[in-house]
């Protein structure tokens, strides 16, 4: 039986809604700078994307600003995004899940992004706290698993993640070092392509609000 228990969980869709900020986003976009301008700002969010490897939403601003540096709209989208009120994105019983966990060891945030962004949503959701401030955020985190367990050394992990090819990765690396649990929210959970294309997570529940049925044994097997 594992004497260190460290709990992994991912933000964006598996803690708290990101498709509904998206959608938020992008209803403030049609608003203040019209429908063309809005896809022009989403295909440099795409293009950062594919450049960096992961979401930056304030890097595409920059590049929208570029593009467009007398659209006076770029500024009420920056308020916007700087105070969004993320706590009102999480998703249901999600904090209470990482406080169900914590009883049997370490909840700790794994998450991609920028440096900025990234944490201010973390923090003013309140994820940081619920964490006791163990958040680690990379560029791409299945890369960084040596740093991971640097940082927060177990005998066993759970990863609870809500994109099959991360908890594909992972588990390559930990094998039955890490039970990967697979939340089914979001848009990337519920693409059939990406069903077919993995194999299943060592456990899949529909929402993050099923993990307070889980025991330690449960959560632990892999």
């Amino acid at each position: 039986m594992p004497n260190r228990l460290v709990f992994l969980f991912d933000v964006d869709n598996t803690l708290l809604d990101n498709d509904r900020v998206t959608a938020d986003l992008k209803h403030h976009l049609e608003q203040q700078v019209g429908s063309e301008r809005q896809q022009h700002y989403w295909d440099f969010f795409e293009q950062i994307r594919t450049e960096l490897g992961y979401a930056d939403y304030l890097g595409a601003l920059q590049r929208y600003r570029i593009e467009y540096p007398r659209d006076p709209g770029v500024l009420t989208v920056s308020h916007f995004l700087i105070n969004y009120p993320f706590a009102t994105r999480l998703y249901p019983d999600s904090l209470d899940a990482v406080e169900h966990v914590k009883q049997w060891g370490t909840a700790a945030i794994l998450s991609d992004g920028d440096v900025v962004f990234q944490p201010l949503k973390i923090e003013r959701a309140g994820i940081s706290e619920s964490v006791n401030g163990n958040v680690l955020i990379y560029i791409h985190k299945e890369k960084e698993l040596r740093d991971v367990e640097s940082r927060f050394p177990a005998d066993h992990y759970v990863l609870i993640d809500d994109k099959l090819r991360i908890l594909t990765e992972v588990k390559k690396v930990w094998g039955k070092r890490v039970t990967t649990v697979f939340p089914r929210q979001g848009h990337y959970a519920l693409d059939p392509q990406v069903l077919t294309a993995y194999p299943p997570a060592d456990i899949t529940i529909q929402r993050i609000g099923e993990l307070l049925h889980y025991s330690r044994e449960s959560l632990i097997k892999s």
